[in-house]
């Protein structure tokens, strides 16, 4: 037999469709040069990176959109090779198209979504950001229908991409690698309000991970009912870990305020008994 008979050998056939090794060769072929194309993306694309770190979130995200367009190419390219008409085959199952849809609406808004992602790019890998829930979170991942994402438990949350658009979410990293955090405290009355707006500065800005420009600031807040609150204010490019900052901070406050004699109050209620009428029920 010559490689010709081979190649023209049916593998398969239907009235409607016709199959031979020939056909089937020129798909696999279709397949494993698009693997190849994308896997040679990826390395451009990594030792792009290695060089430039700044804005990888974006170039992940134009990877993901040229790996999507050539798969789609690619299927095409196949369907061709077997002299399948995508067109005819729409047109067949137009109405099984249309009751999958109506039952796969909101698998279909997700993919939207995730392409709307990825071209705008108002979310990138590395993002921090918090979604409806007060989830806070590093973006892992971002994929056609649904993106992964860290949250400080380090546990991986699989969240459709349709909360992206549809939600309010906050980006943190989305303008602006520093993001203000603030942390609030409460001082008894006739304390030296200028003493505590200093201890409270220097709590924050001697921490590692506070931000000298801008620097921090202290707010005085309001009159209270048991105490003068302030709030100080600082910034840090470190986001994710954003609560052990504060946390440290609290702990410098409460050791400043111990060394200067300056009192956190708790609340206190007054009870007064009319001794006319506890003699009264007796």
């Amino acid at each position: 037999m010559t490689l010709e008979q081979i190649l023209d050998y049916e593998l398969l056939k239907t009235s409607n469709l016709n199959i031979t090794v020939f056909q089937l060769v020129v798909v696999i072929i279709i397949l494993i040069v698009t693997t190849i194309i994308i896997r040679i993306l990826k390395f451009f694309f990594r030792k792009v990176e290695r060089r430039n770190k700044e804005d990888s979130g974006r170039r992940l995200a134009l990877l993901q959109i040229i790996r999507y367009i050539l798969w789609v190419v690619a299927i095409i390219l196949a369907f061709e090779a077997l002299e399948i008409k995508i067109t005819l085959l729409l047109a067949g199952s137009a109405a099984l198209l249309v009751g999958v849809g109506l039952g796969l609406q909101q698998i279909f808004q997700d993919i939207l979504s995730g392409v709307a992602m990825l071209i705008e790019g108002n979310l990138k890998i590395g993002d921090i950001v918090e979604i409806k829930d007060g989830t806070i979170g590093k973006v892992r991942d971002i994929n056609l229908r649904t993106s992964k994402i860290e949250t400080r438990d380090n546990i991986i949350m699989v969240v459709p991409n349709s909360r992206f658009i549809t939600e309010n979410v906050i980006n943190w990293s989305h303008i602006n690698k520093h993001t203000r955090f603030s942390v609030k405290v409460g001082v008894a009355y006739g304390s030296d309000v200028k003493l505590v707006s200093k201890l409270l500065y220097e709590s924050a800005i001697n921490h590692k991970l506070v931000a000298r420009h801008p620097a921090p600031f202290v707010r005085f807040l309001d009159f209270g009912e048991s105490s003068l609150d302030f709030q100080v204010f600082f910034w840090s490019h470190e986001n994710f870990m954003a609560e052990n900052i504060k946390s440290d901070i609290r702990y410098e406050i409460n050791k400043a305020f111990t060394e200067n004699n300056v009192r956190i109050p708790f609340p206190q209620r007054d009870v007064y008994i009319d001794p006319h009428k506890t003699s009264s029920l007796e």
